[in-house]
């Protein structure tokens, strides 16, 4: 059997304490997605991010914000608000509305921010 590579973690308390309320902030704005489209307030298709929240807020740590373009497919909602979309502009997009990032016109699965 090969050996496993070792693997050094440097993070402190305090980070690791920041990546955990990230995870907890995504967890619950997807719960709050799900529920609105439950209740018929947002069109088309919801696919949530629930359960991958480590993954988002993992590899954000590792692109170089402002100089790494990101692009995804249906699960976007988590990704657009770890690189600083405000989350109001987020579920507003998400429920078809004007003041979305998008002006209501890519809904949930077409989540874009050009900033």
């Amino acid at each position: 059997m090969a050996e496993q590579a070792q693997i050094q973690l440097d993070y402190t308390p305090a980070e690791l304490e920041q990546y955990f309320r990230e995870m907890l902030f995504i967890r619950h704005f997807e719960e709050k997605c799900n529920l609105a489209y439950r209740q018929g307030k947002m069109g088309g298709y919801m696919h949530t991010y629930i359960g991958m929240e480590a993954l988002c807020v993992g590899w954000m740590q590792a692109i170089r914000k402002g100089h790494d373009n990101v692009i995804t497919a249906y699960r976007d909602h988590a990704h657009a608000i770890q690189l600083g979309t405000d989350p109001v502009k987020v579920m507003a997009e998400c429920m078809g509305r004007q003041t979305g990032t998008a002006g209501g016109k890519g809904g949930s699965m077409h989540i874009f921010d050009p900033e």
